[in-house]
């Protein structure tokens, strides 16, 4: 998939204010609406303009774009990096694919699983309750075992008074509920957007996502672990050290284990009424045949082990 550059389609700077965005689009919007140009690509260039616009013209798109083509190096396929909008903390429900079918699948890919801003009218009473906000946070599986308060610092995009698009970082104190899974929420009462007149402020939301910092994988309550084993371990049985989140477990290997063999551990998963499992996968890692001694060790086994890894499989 291609990296979009909406700033040279619609042709401003990247630090171009709001005001510069919209004339631009404006402009270009004109030229090439399909009612009034010929040109043969005047439809596709006119989809283009006002792709990129829906992305510039909104300030909190604006500066997850802007944040996400700072960490772009050209010259590769574009996929979105994990958890590319975390922390970004956007008015009403976040994104929205606004009407995204047309748009293109990089935009799709950025902006399409997400909702959109819910509009405040203009003409509203002088009692309204201000915006509810919504971002994403990640924490440890850990932190969900045990339940924690922590410090989360979130960005707010802006408009400045000169028409720029800023972001003010603020930091919030967040109680970690036991038990917490991916894709739930935690509501901060009065957090939100504030409030018109006596209005309340609004409310926000966290969506919480795990870093598993690549070890674990989850799924609702239970929590997996792919763990290396020499194959003596799993050919004798043993009893190994297994790091868990909420701590360690000494796990017993069966002899006979084998590639993919999965150990329950009933009740280690995530905290609940009825708490989840902890599997543990076994993966079986062959010492490599990097010195003489380890091929003649290879070679001792081929000559004395009756062993065929194809046998019953029809290979030779």
């Amino acid at each position: 998939m291609e990296y979009k550059d909406y700033y040279e389609v619609i042709g401003v700077a990247r630090d171009a204010t709001q005001d510069e965005i919209k004339r631009a689009y404006r402009k270009l919007a004109r030229k090439y609406h399909p009612d009034v140009s010929d040109a043969p690509e005047a439809e596709e260039r006119f989809k283009s303009v006002g792709e990129a616009y829906v992305v510039l013209k909104d300030p909190e798109k604006r500066a997850a774009y802007d944040q996400l083509g700072s960490q772009w190096r050209g010259g590769q396929e574009f996929r979105p990096p994990p958890h590319w909008n975390q922390n970004f903390e956007f008015r009403g429900s976040g994104f929205s694919g606004d009407g995204g079918a047309d748009f293109s699948d990089f935009f799709s890919s950025l902006f399409g699983q997400m909702r959109g801003r819910e509009p405040v009218g203009r003409r509203a009473s002088f009692r309204m309750q201000g915006e509810d906000h919504h971002a994403k946070i990640s924490i440890d599986v850990a932190d969900s075992y045990t339940g924690i308060t922590r410090g989360i610092k979130l960005r707010l995009p802006e408009v400045t008074s000169d028409g720029h698009v800023v972001t003010r970082d603020r930091v919030l104190n967040v109680k970690i509920p036991k038990g917490v899974r991916p894709g739930q929420r935690i509501r901060l009462a009065g957090q939100g957007g504030p409030g018109l007149g006596d209005g309340k402020s609004g409310d926000l939301y966290l969506e919480i996502e795990f870093d598993t910092g690549g070890r674990y994988r989850v799924d609702d309550k239970d929590v997996y672990l792919s763990l290396p084993v020499a194959p003596w371990e799993a050919a004798l049985g043993t009893t190994i050290t297994v790091p868990i989140p909420s701590g360690s477990v000494d796990l017993k290997i069966p002899a006979g284990s084998g590639q993919g063999s999965r150990l329950r551990l009933k009740g280690k998963g995530l905290p609940a009424r009825t708490p989840g499992d902890f599997y543990v996968d076994l993966k079986v890692v062959l010492p490599p045949a990097d010195s003489k001694e380890a091929k003649a060790f290879y070679r001792k086994m081929e000559s004395e082990l009756p062993f065929d890894p194809r046998a019953g499989s029809g290979g030779t």
